[in-house]
């Protein structure tokens, strides 16, 4: 900081209305209490947390399709692939899927289908959403505004356009080749 600068801080900071100024201002501050998360700054702005989905959706659609007596393959081709097989328990499928976003409390859905042999035998879980449902509990509720009118009218078409060039102009408007640049060298010459 050079001295002129420092000497006009100091100018300031002699002031004793600015000084008493700040003073009461920080007074303020401090008799609001620091308890309420509206006035603590700290909590005005939070940090951006993205959307995380896990596992695999299983749509009401999808479960009423599922009939008793299905093939593995067959099952495996209206619910996908299971998230969890275990060794312990190889006729059973578990389809789990999580759903956590800012702002709302994570959501977990789990299905489990069972089977004997290569048979479905039985399916339950718990209550899963249609599609349509879905796709709204993704819509993030953000409203961006009016959406500009992306439409040119024929006065700003125009207006626009660039004057044609005949062939007398553009022989003189040939680009100059580019300058080059000449730096010196990374090291300094052995001797």
């Amino acid at each position: 900081m050079s001295a002129n600068h420092r000497h006009k801080l100091r100018s300031v900071f002699k002031s004793p209305v600015l000084v008493a100024m700040a003073c009461m201002a920080l007074t303020a501050c401090g008799s609001l209490g620091t308890t309420s998360s509206a006035v603590n700054p700290v909590n005005w702005i939070t940090p951006y947390k993205a959307d995380v989905i896990q596992g695999n959706f299983v749509s009401k659609e999808q479960v009423d399709a599922l009939t008793v007596g299905m093939s593995r393959s067959q099952t495996k081709d209206v619910l996908g692939t299971p998230l969890l097989t275990s060794l312990f328990h190889a006729d059973r499928w578990d389809y789990i899927f999580t759903l956590k976003r800012q702002g709302t409390e994570p959501q977990a859905y789990r299905y489990t289908v069972f089977f004997e042999g290569d048979r479905l035998i039985r399916f339950e879980g718990d209550t899963m959403p249609s599609e349509a449902e879905f796709l709204t509990k993704l819509d993030n509720k953000r409203k961006l505004g009016a959406v500009p009118v992306l439409e040119a009218t024929e006065a700003q078409l125009k207006a626009s356009e660039k004057p044609s060039l005949n062939a007398a102009t553009t022989s003189a408007a040939v680009p100059a080749a580019p300058q080059t640049t000449v730096y010196p060298p990374l090291e300094s010459p052995k001797q």
